[in-house]
């Protein structure tokens, strides 16, 4: 072993009671973070029925788990007696990932990456192969599965420039581990590339699955309903970040003292994070804005936003899983991630709800994605959020225009479907 893994391994070793309080403080605000927390050291009282049958899946957080989704409903297509394996790193993939589940399935915490931990969940387990999503890549995660002949593959794999140089810094424990791969999917030619690098040493680029994620339609058509049911035009800062409703909010003032007419749009702000959502509201709060939580909403009458709510600044979107509801009612959607340094939340679902997009300069998590919806007219991008208001305000009144970006924004989601397909073949062909 290189001493750089000796090294990797004592790091981690030696983090495991950092881990445990963090998960205590994060479970303050997340409850599910208190669940099962032996799992996260290889500890479980679940005993699968049919060890033969298990296909792991491993998606760390809620966009993973939705990218996940699709695939593992083609996978049981394909393999009826297929019995799921589910690990999550977080707590929104953990309780997306609960909806995934069917009877002979399991769901667990991913070990934490200690030798001991990982063998442990292998030994328990005994998975048929194993599925990372899109970037989840851990020296013992990947080693020990090699070394207990558990084929683990790379799927909707994407890698982006930032990444790619941390991950060179530290060659002698990076290469092994891609090398180690049995096989890796990446999403695009330049993630391929990267990875490459990296030491993967053969690839297929299969596309993006989460093109093949379909937005819920009862979520889509109450989206419109509620959409008709507003006099004004809706705008949207959609999973936004940490810094970027406070970018947003200057921004916002600052058109408002210049003479801009800022009350003509109704805002809708959907945190990335729900358990930001208070801290969010405070926020604007405290500036003088009126706010209605989507929670708050015809709590005693029909459904969508009440009278009171049509006259408030900003609506908060403080629900989870619901983002083809908020995409559906917004006719134009700001990129949360995008404008500070977080890399970009996935636009995709945005354009299959014929949603465009205004992005910042900050998408390298998306990027291939990023510059395609530009290139295809879905995406604008800006350099500040001041800039993104202003273009808010320019797409929304003039209708036509807003009507054909809608119109591209379906054609270039639907254009791009298929990866699913491929992927779940591979998968298929790799379990033998």
């Amino acid at each position: 072993m290189h001493p750089i893994q000796l090294v990797y391994n004592a790091a981690v070793w030696a983090a495991q009671p950092l881990l445990r309080r963090k998960l205590a403080r994060r479970a303050q605000a997340e409850p599910v973070y208190a669940v099962a927390v032996p799992e996260r050291f290889g500890h479980y009282t679940q005993t699968p029925e049919m060890q033969s049958a298990l296909v792991w899946v491993h998606a760390v957080s809620l966009g993973e788990t939705r990218a996940a989704e699709v695939l593992i409903r083609a996978l049981r297509l394909a393999q009826p007696g297929m019995r799921l394996l589910l690990t999550n790193g977080t707590a929104t993939g953990r309780s997306e990932g609960e909806r995934l589940l069917e009877p002979g399935d399991i769901q667990v915490w991913q070990p934490w990456d200690t030798p001991c931990a990982v063998q442990r969940f292998l030994t328990h387990f005994k998975p048929r192969m194993g599925v990372l999503i899109e970037t989840e890549v851990w020296p013992n995660l990947v080693l020990q599965s090699q070394k207990n002949g558990v084929p683990l593959v790379l799927a909707n794999a994407r890698m982006s420039e930032r990444s790619s140089r941390k991950a060179l810094r530290w060659p002698a424990l990076t290469r092994p581990v891609f090398q180690a791969l049995t096989a890796v999917w990446p999403q695009t030619e330049s993630d391929a590339q990267r990875l490459q690098q990296l030491g993967v040493k053969a690839y297929t680029v299969m596309g993006n699955i989460k093109f093949d994620a379909q937005p819920d339609a009862l979520q889509c058509a109450k989206g419109l309903r509620w959409r008709l049911q507003t006099s004004r035009p809706i705008a949207m800062l959609a999973s936004s970040r940490e810094g970027e409703e406070a970018a947003w909010l200057e921004s916002w003032l600052a058109l408002r003292q210049a003479g801009a007419s800022v009350s003509d749009l109704q805002w809708l702000i959907v945190p990335r994070h729900p358990q930001r959502v208070n801290e969010v509201e405070a926020l604007l709060i405290s500036q003088g804005l009126t706010v209605s939580r989507r929670s708050q909403w015809r709590t005693t009458a029909p459904d969508g936003p009440d009278a009171q709510a049509a006259h408030v600044d900003v609506w908060l979107g403080d629900s989870l899983g619901e983002m083809a509801l908020y995409y559906s009612m917004a006719q134009v959607a700001l990129l949360g991630g995008s404008f500070a340094p977080w890399g970009g939340q996935n636009l995709i679902e945005a354009a299959a709800c014929g949603c465009p997009v205004i992005m910042g300069q900050h998408t390298f998590n998306f990027e291939q994605a990023a510059e395609m919806a530009d290139q295809a007219g879905v995406a604008v991008r800006v350099v500040d959020m001041t800039l993104a208001l202003e273009k808010a305000h320019q797409l929304l009144h003039e209708a036509s225009a807003l009507m054909r970006q809608s119109e591209v924004a379906r054609a270039f989601a639907k254009a791009h479907e298929g990866a699913t397909e491929r992927t779940a073949k591979a998968v298929i062909q790799t379990m033998g």
